[in-house]
This record gives structure tokens, C-alpha cells and sequence, in this order.
């Protein structure tokens, strides 16, 4: 007999060999029936795989997110084996999980969108058989053998070391794989193909192109539902698409990867940027601002000269050679070597949004998520050792009160240090010690990512949330142990020697861009009142009303609020159906008896129209919700 060790500290005895179904099984059949793999001594196996010895085992039912990845590595064998079926002379090379699903990459003949229903029809046949998915080991040599005429799993196997190799069969259908896989094809109950494009073969345009198929999985079809629901919400909220109705930015072929604002954008940039200073100023940042330019000396200091040259805009000046800056830190250097620092001048907060340019390839440029021109809102903050705590507890406090005020919700990672890495033992447990007793007296649970520091530091990233429940990965905060080294800075202690400051890297929207592309999908365009570009349109209903909307216009303007009027001759009911699209929170009805009685008409976005209100109370309570940045339109007092 041998003794099974579950999760909950019970044993019990099987006679050897055993496997994970019948030690399921010996729990319920229920329970049995929605396990889809197990660990065994801590290794994720299939339930197939046999149990001789004494072991702890616990199992992987439908429930736990890494059941989902096991789940939709077997539906990409399942789509292959699909695709095989109904293409012959297809030749298969990778299919790993990506983030919400799969893709498998094929050399086979262009496919579009519109054969996916054949391919989705064949899937649903193999998954209605309920194939098993059975695996076996075989001899380097024997996969050559099975792999003869299929040359891209032939050059795999060719990379691998000697001994065994795992297979996956599921009937006539046998693929190259770890696993684990699920116990059978049924399993692959909710399955949607997604998307198809062209990749190259080990991402070199030498080698030929395949076809990359994605597609994603679910145990549940409700799941699925809901998903691809997600998706058709987040294709509405697509940052591009309401940049382009709500004439926010462009991009032109003359400048690639380079966002054009347009007066509406530049309308929210400048209310993002002018808030951004008022909680910089109130935490005690100054603001600093160095040159886009700068020779190459300064990068070779910083170590970007030979770490990210590829990345960099280089350009001869006067016969020296200087690079386009791809980040503020190494200005941010200079300024503070600018003068003699004392410890009382710490700690020393200095702010700067920056233009950086990073040389991105072109197939990864998308909207302003991803561009070659973009702002960064830096801060470097230079300290004494015992001050680590309290100002990354500043930092995390400013974060929490400027993400609060666009409604983002956020979680922490602390990163530790990674294998490459610089500086010395005591400095990096200074450091890691610092950020986790910041974390800890902030009081939010964090995750912590073993190793995934940067090389110079440990750091904190803060992953935001939006309206529909994505996460960004945007600020961060990072101690750096070579900039201060690297470029010789020091402070007088109060001992009167030279010292070291510790600095911190920081950022609160990253890329204000990208920030702002954010916003604009977690807003999906309908600005709170003190970030929308028109706050205030003012609809006469004919043209003897004018000077009237004029008037209000005037008055709107005086009183700091972003107005327009729209005397166009169109009707009345176009021209709110217009102000709706424009996503323009405030719009006025300009009719005589407003004129006659000097009060207001006001629709809101949530269609309630308010009649008699008075200009000053109009004013007043729209001045308050900007003052006050609130998030909803609480007009007189709703």
C-alpha cells in the first residue's frame, strides 16, 4: 500500500500503482469529474500519470485559474488537430497560452475570419467525441523518426537535449508537447478562434511566414459569453476610434509612432498636466525641465550608450556625437550636481515631464499606448538612507490620492533583485528593506516578484484598474543604486563628510500618452466636467437668439468654464443628438423664455433636462464640481 497525503494534513492508502482519477475518485465522483490535472510532491502532472510511491497530492479542478491555461493549452491542440483535418499539407509549429487564450502558429494556406465557422464546425466534432488526450514518452531518436516530414517540429526536436521526449496523442491527432493537458477533448466545451495573422517562423522575416491563429477557451460557456461581451465593450472604448469622433489626436505616415493633439486633446492634456502641479507643489515637488539634446558623453556615464543604443535617436552636433533623450534621469543628474547639497537640503523631490523619444519597431506602435514621442512625468527624489520609508510612503499616498480622482483602483508588486544585478548585498537588503516596511506601514497587501528587480534596484509598480476591470501596469517606484554612483553624487553629512544619496525614480502616469489613452477608454469619452474639453454648449433655436448665446458664452468664459456655441442652421433636435456624440456634458437650450427670463434650459448626458435655473447658480455649481474634481455631474446640488 502506499499513503496519499492531501492538502488538509488526511491520508489515505491505494494499492501502488494508482492514479489521479482514482484517487479523485476516492473523494466523489462529482469532485472526479471537474479535476483536470494534479500535483504530485509539488510537480503539475496529468491525472493519468501513475502513483507508485508515497506522495502529497492535490488537485487542479475547473475553478483555479491555472486549470484555465492547462484548459487552453489542449483546445490549441484541438483547433490544430482541427485545422489537420480539413488541411492536409498544413505543418504545425508552436501553439503556446498567451493572456485570455491561445494561438497556434501553422504553415498552411492564407486563411481568413471567414473559414473560421468550417474550422469552429470540425473543433465541435472533436470535442463532442471525447477523445482521450493520452501521452507517452519516447527516445530522441524516435521523435525524429515519428517527426521525419514535418520540418518545423524536426528543427524543435533538434534543440532538445538527449533522452525522453513527451507526446500528446488525442486519436489519430499526436503533437510535441510538456503538458499537462486535460483528460479529454470534452473537456474544451466553450471555445471561440478569435483572430488570424501573419508571423514569421522564430519571429525572423528570413524564414517562411505562418499563419497565427488565436482563439481562447473557457470551462463554462457562460464564462466565454461574458468574455467575449468584454471584449465587445472594450472595442467601444477603443482609445483610437473615440480619439478620432471626439477630434482628440492624430497620427500622420510623417511622423510615425508620433501623436498629433488636436485642441480638444490639448484641452484635457493641459487639465491633466495642470493637476498633476497643484498635488506635485502640495507634496513638496519642485518642478524641473533639462534638454531633449544632450552629447554623448552623458549617455556613456549613464550606461544607455552601450544598454540601449538600439533604442536611442542619435544625431552629430558640431562634430559630437548626442542622442535624442530616451529618458529624464541622467538631466535630472546634472541638475543636482549642479550645487553643493547638505543632508538639511534633503530629501530633494524634483519633478519634470519630460519629452523622451525611444525608437519602437513599427509593428508594435499602437495608438498611445505605444509611441516614439511621449511625456514622461518623472520625479527624482534624492535622500538619506533613514528617510527611504517615509518618502516612499509619500509617494504611495500622492498615488493613491491622484488615481482616486480618476476612479482607478490599483494593486502593488514588489520586485526584489534579480540575478544580474549591481551593488552590494548590505545595499540591496538597505534598499528591499526600505520599500517592504513602506509597503507594510501603508497598510495594502502586495504581491512580491522574486528577482524581477531592475538591475540597479528594487522597485514598486503600480498596476491601476479601469472601468471595466483591466489592469495597467503604470507608475512605479524605484531605488537606484548606480545612477548616484555613476555619476559621483553626494551630500555633507552632519558628520561633515561626503556621502551617497539614495534616489528614487518615480512615476505617477508613466507616459502621460498612454495615461491618457487610459482615461479615455475608462471614461469611454465621457470626461468628468474638469477634464472635457467643451464643458458648456449653447444651443439657440434660431438665429434671432444668437446675441443671446453670445451673451452666455461670454459670461460661461468669464467665469473659467470651456464654452462654444452652436448656431448652425440645423434643428434643434440634431444638434443636442451631436453635443450627446461629443460627449459634452452641459448643454444649453437657448429659447426666448430663457432670453426673457435670464435663466437656463440644461440637459445633462443622463438625459434629465433641468428648466429655470439661474446663471449664477448655473456657474457657481459647475465652478464647484471643477474645484472639486468630482467624478459625476452633481449639477445644483443633484
Amino acid at each position: 500500500m502506499i499513503n496519499i497525503t492531501f492538502p488538509d494534513g488526511n491520508v489515505k492508502q491505494f494499492e501502488p500503482p494508482t492514479t489521479g482519477f482514482a484517487v479523485a475518485a476516492s473523494i466523489s465522483e462529482g469532485f472526479a469529474r471537474n479535476c483536470v490535472a494534479m500535483e504530485i510532491n509539488g510537480a503539475l502532472v496529468d491525472l493519468s500519470t501513475p502513483i507508485k510511491n508515497d506522495a502529497a497530492v492535490s488537485f487542479l479542478t475547473t475553478k483555479d485559474a491555472d486549470a484555465v491555461e492547462i484548459l487552453r493549452h489542449s483546445a490549441a491542440h484541438v483547433m490544430a488537430q482541427a485545422i489537420v483535418n480539413l488541411y492536409p499539407n498544413a505543418k504545425l509549429t508552436i501553439g503556446p497560452t498567451v493572456e485570455n487564450g491561445f494561438y497556434y502558429d501553422i504553415d498552411m494556406e492564407p486563411i481568413s475570419e471567414d473559414d473560421f465557422p468550417k474550422i469552429e464546425a470540425e473543433i465541435k466534432k472533436i470535442i463532442k467525441a471525447k477523445i482521450p488526450i493520452v501521452r507517452r514518452e519516447v527516445s530522441k531518436e524516435d521523435a525524429l523518426e515519428f517527426y521525419k516530414d514535418e520540418p518545423y517540429k524536426l528543427e524543435m526536436i533538434q534543440a532538445l537535449d538527449d533522452g525522453t521526449i513527451s507526446f500528446y496523442s488525442q486519436g489519430e491527432f499526436t503533437d510535441l508537447c510538456r503538458g499537462p493537458h486535460v483528460p479529454n477533448t470534452g473537456y474544451v466545451k466553450a471555445i471561440k478562434l478569435m483572430k488570424v495573422s501573419g508571423a514569421y517562423w522564430r519571429a525572423d522575416p528570413a524564414n517562411p511566414q505562418l499563419q497565427r491563429i488565436y482563439g481562447t477557451a473557457f470551462f463554462d460557456k457562460k464564462e466565454l459569453n461574458a468574455y467575449l461581451n468584454f471584449l465587445e465593450e472594450a472595442r467601444k472604448r477603443d482609445h483610437r476610434k473615440i480619439g478620432a469622433a471626439l477630434d482628440l489626436f492624430s497620427f500622420h505616415d510623417e511622423a510615425p509612432g508620433m501623436a498629433f493633439f488636436h485642441p480638444n486633446g490639448m484641452e484635457i492634456w493641459n487639465a491633466l498636466l495642470a493637476y498633476w502641479r497643484e498635488e506635485h507643489r502640495a507634496a513638496g515637488y519642485v518642478e524641473t525641465k533639462t534638454p531633449i539634446i544632450l552629447n554623448r558623453s552623458l549617455w556613456e556615464t549613464s550606461g544607455h550608450w552601450e544598454n540601449y543604443r538600439e533604442n536611442m535617436y542619435t544625431v552629430v552636433i558640431d562634430d559630437t556625437e548626442s542622442a535624442i533623450k530616451p529618458m529624464n534621469c541622467p538631466g535630472g543628474m546634472l541638475l543636482y550636481k549642479q550645487r553643493r547639497h547638505s543632508y538639511k537640503d534633503l530629501p530633494l523631490r524634483a519633478a519634470e515631464v519630460g519629452l523622451v523619444h525611444r525608437h519602437e519597431l513599427s509593428g508594435v506602435l499602437s495608438g498611445l499606448f505605444r509611441v516614439r514621442a511621449f511625456h514622461q512625468d518623472d520625479a527624482h527624489i534624492f535622500m538619506t538612507p533613514d528617510q527611504i520609508k517615509d518618502e516612499i510612503l509619500g509617494v504611495l499616498r500622492l498615488v493613491d490620492r491622484m488615481y482616486k480622482t480618476f476612479g482607478l483602483g490599483f494593486h502593488l508588486e514588489l520586485s526584489t533583485r534579480p540575478k544580474k544585478s549591481i551593488g552590494s548585498d548590505a545595499q540591496w537588503e538597505s534598499a528591499t528593506s526600505g520599500l517592504s516596511q513602506a509597503l507594510d506601514a501603508y497598510g495594502m497587501d502586495y504581491k512580491i516578484n522574486e528577482g524581477d528587480g531592475a538591475f540597479y534596484g528594487p522597485k514598486i509598480d503600480i498596476h491601476i484598474k479601469d472601468a471595466i476591470g483591466r489592469t495597467w501596469q503604470c507608475g512605479t517606484i524605484q531605488l537606484d543604486m548606480s545612477l548616484p554612483e555613476r555619476f559621483d553624487l553626494s551630500y555633507v553629512g552632519a558628520d561633515n563628510d561626503r556621502h551617497r544619496p539614495v534616489m528614487i525614480h518615480r512615476v505617477i502616469f508613466g507616459s502621460i500618452e498612454r495615461f491618457l489613452g487610459i482615461l479615455i477608454e475608462h471614461f469611454a469619452g465621457k470626461f468628468p466636467l474638469w477634464m472635457a474639453p467643451v464643458q458648456v454648449v449653447i444651443l439657440p433655436i434660431n438665429d434671432d437668439l444668437s446675441p443671446f448665446a453670445e451673451e452666455l458664452h461670454r459670461a460661461f468664459e468669464d467665469a473659467g468654464l470651456r464654452s462654444s456655441v452652436d448656431d448652425r442652421t440645423e434643428s434643434l433636435k440634431k444638434k443636442i443628438r451631436e453635443a450627446q456624440l461629443n460627449q459634452i456634458p452641459l448643454i444649453i437650450t437657448a429659447g426666448e423664455k430663457e432670453r426673457d427670463s435670464k435663466t437656463l434650459s440644461v440637459r445633462t448626458l443622463d438625459g434629465k433636462v433641468r428648466f429655470g435655473v439661474s446663471v449664477d447658480a448655473f456657474i457657481k455649481s459647475a465652478q464647484e464640481n471643477i474645484r472639486a474634481r468630482k467624478l459625476e455631474l452633481d449639477m445644483l446640488g443633484d
